[in-house]
């Protein structure tokens, strides 16, 4: 067979493959397709249509009526404040706690240490609340210490104090193991060059851990950020006067049945959050 004869022959065959791989990928991705369009974008288009809706009585539609009421600022500036503290404080801790367990890992009783350190995964917000109570609360560790001490009551839980401890408490471990694993991957030959140089410390961390951290911080960030915004069954236990965003949804939806406001402040909060980690995200990617 000639040159010009073949050529053609197999410019279809790669057509034909090309094809088939496309008919193959559209058959696998499919599934995903459909879950996505029938548990998040169909929802998604349900719940923010509601939200334009007016409430029974009301003239306006219910964005107006968030956006007008200063109820519904304050308690969105508190959800955003708390969580960015939690996510701050989560930080803090965990950076040197996983830098601590990622270079020494012989060191006798870590795994016992890192079983503890995971174990309150497995507890629902509402344990962790249970927790705050038992230990800030009236009848806990630090009012009865402090009525020893000094004869005054010192109460943090069924406040805002008492759910920044919640949050950071229930942050923890998921930011430990990711921070401990972010470490574990840098590339120890660039801090043995560092030391060969004579770089202190505190200048090998700020000038090379640091910057190789960044995207397990951001990372990290964003997950503690997201789930501060959204938890509830923590600030549930510990009151429902606490004015956060999840519990003044949950009152709208179940004790007033108002499901436009409900539904628009839900909204507001999704928007608020995808607002503040796709500003932490630039942030970081531009540096």
């Amino acid at each position: 067979m000639s040159l010009s004869h073949a050529t053609p022959m197999l410019a279809r065959g790669g057509r034909h493959t090309a094809l088939s791989g496309r008919r193959a990928w559209l058959i696998i991705a499919a599934p995903a397709v459909a879950l996505f369009l029938a548990f998040w974008l169909l929802p998604m288009v349900k719940l923010a249509g509601l939200g334009a809706t007016a409430p029974t009585g009301e003239t306006a539609n219910a964005y107006w009526l968030v956006v007008s009421e200063p109820r519904y600022w304050k308690s969105l500036f508190n959800t955003v404040g708390l969580s960015l503290a939690a996510t701050l404080a989560t930080l803090i801790i965990a950076l040197p706690v996983g830098r601590f367990l990622a270079r020494h890992p012989s060191f006798p009783g870590r795994r016992v240490l890192m079983s503890l350190l995971i174990f309150p995964l497995a507890f629902p917000g509402v344990v962790v609340g249970f927790l705050v109570i038992l230990t800030t609360g009236r009848q806990g560790v630090l009012n009865t210490l402090s009525q020893l001490l000094t004869g005054e009551p010192t109460v943090l839980a069924y406040a805002m104090p008492g759910l920044f401890i919640g949050y950071v408490y229930f942050l923890l471990p998921r930011t430990i193991g990711l921070l401990t694993a972010a470490v574990e991957g840098i590339d120890k030959q660039w801090l043995e060059a560092a030391q060969t140089l004579g770089a202190s410390t505190w200048r090998r961390f700020v000038d090379i851990e640091l910057p190789a951290l960044t995207g397990a911080l951001t990372a990290a960030g964003a997950m503690c950020f997201a789930t501060a915004m959204g938890a509830f069954g923590t600030v549930f236990t510990l009151g429902t006067r606490i004015d956060v965003l999840p519990i003044t949804i949950y009152d709208e939806f179940t004790n007033y049945a108002n499901l436009p406001v409900a539904a628009a402040l839900s909204v507001v909060l999704g928007l608020s959050t995808w607002a503040v980690l796709y500003a932490a995200n630039s942030l970081a990617a531009s540096r």
